[in-house]
């Protein structure tokens, strides 16, 4: 299993619901790597999608304790155990976990691969995920050039990024 997740200097992943921003650049990287593949993320997520619309081209699986909660065309999990269930249905190298921060927090530990995105700022945020540079059993394998965000693509203009990839050791 993998994840995929935006982060910022300090490992802000998100503030007051949302993203901290959105970079064209991430959101293709994003699209580019989850496409075809399995997602698993919570329903507090799911609000930060477009119109609150499940993801295209993905088989959407969402995490929700509310067990009355059915989201048309996604698998809705109300337990850690439901999930572990469902994903035996597909091969680990094509589910991706896409947050938010609490299923980030749940399911990294069982990921052996992470892409994240790093903002080259501090952001004003409420949500972390753990610092995996900070953490033995990960390593960064992969840093690409730093690139600049799009003033007019993109909620931030000129903000400097960079792809990177983590592998449990």
């Amino acid at each position: 299993m993998k994840f995929i997740v935006a982060v910022d200097r300090e490992w802000g992943i998100g503030n007051k619901g949302d993203l901290l921003a959105r970079v064209r650049a991430d959101l293709v990287n994003f699209r580019k790597l989850t496409e075809k593949k399995a997602v698993v993320y919570g329903f507090n997520t799911l609000a930060t999608f477009p119109k609150e619309k499940i993801l295209p081209n993905r088989t959407n699986i969402i995490l929700n304790w509310d067990k009355n909660c059915k989201i048309e065309g996604a698998t809705v999990v109300h337990s850690l155990d439901e999930l572990w269930e469902e994903l035996k249905k597909y091969n680990t190298d094509d589910v991706f976990v896409i947050g938010g921060a609490s299923v980030y927090n749940q399911l990294i530990p069982f990921c052996d691969t992470g892409y994240v995105t790093k903002f080259d700022k501090s952001f004003p945020k409420d949500v972390y995920i753990p610092n995996l540079d900070k953490d033995n059993s990960w390593e960064c394998v992969f840093v690409g050039e730093r690139q600049e965000s799009d003033p007019e693509t993109d909620t931030e203009g000129g903000l400097g990024f960079y792809f990177t990839e983590y592998r449990k050791k």
